[in-house]
């Protein structure tokens, strides 16, 4: 997506426009992840097979445990699969090394977690324009602006996070993990921390990005009231899926 150039032409996804021959832009194919415990091998994902295409929004659902954080960090390239394919945009993770996957990671996909993870010492502008730098494109004032305006932030850039609610620090950590235009925004639990105001707020938010800005969303959640706002809600238990339906 194109900050500057969809905030007046919104994004054409696929799944608003019911064309299913568009290839996915995530896809797993027989994921497996095994974590050591001891001598023992413990599956957290067991032969997973998921898509999303282009500009839907997904929530993944299920308890703890089930299996559904594990999915998120590896089709994300935080983890290593041990086995399986995951596809980004046409990239193969599984097939890439650390450095390339780092590389993937920072053109392609934005991470919004439970923490917030902002950098105490900058203000809120600094911990989203941090996020520019570090992709090597530099500071683009306009793709700032549009970003931040959306997610309500504009009065609050001069702030350190201690001097913002957990709303304005989530809203913060959204913005920094769009800011790049990454094809896949992945979020982990992005309400947890929050009071259920600040939690509606944040949700609506990823709604408004995935409707306006055409942004593919997969979020990870427990929450069942948080799945009303996606598209589409895949159900985990014990490392596999074991449905998708649409949302209510």
């Amino acid at each position: 997506m194109a900050i500057a150039a969809t905030i007046t032409a919104p994004a054409e996804s696929s799944i608003l426009q019911g064309k299913k021959s568009v290839e996915p832009i995530l896809r797993t194919e027989n994921l497996w992840k095994l974590y050591k415990a001891g001598k023992v091998e413990v599956p957290a994902l067991r032969g997973v097979n998921f898509e999303v295409l282009p500009g839907e929004s997904v929530a993944v659902m299920g308890p703890s445990g089930c299996g559904k954080s594990s999915l998120l960090y590896v089709i994300g390239g935080l983890a290593q699969a041990t086995r399986g394919k995951v596809l980004v945009d046409g990239n193969d993770l599984t097939a890439l090394s650390d450095g390339e996957r780092t590389k993937l990671r920072r053109h392609k996909i934005g991470f919004v977690f439970q923490r917030f993870n902002l950098l105490p010492t900058l203000t809120a502008k600094g911990n989203i324009a941090i996020a520019q730098f570090i992709h090597g494109d530099g500071f683009d004032p306009h793709r700032f602006d549009v970003a931040t305006q959306m997610l309500g932030l504009a009065g609050r850039l001069h702030h350190k996070p201690s001097e913002l609610s957990g709303g304005e620090q989530q809203r913060v950590a959204i913005a920094r993990a769009i800011i790049n235009e990454p094809k896949i925004l992945l979020a982990d639990e992005p309400t947890g921390n929050l009071d259920s105001k600040n939690s509606e707020i944040v949700l609506q938010m990823l709604r408004q990005l995935n409707k306006e800005l055409g942004q593919t969303v997969v979020m990870i959640t427990h929450n069942p009231e948080a799945t009303t706002y996606f598209d589409r809600v895949v159900h985990m238990r014990d490392g596999v899926i074991v449905d998708g339906v649409p949302a209510d």
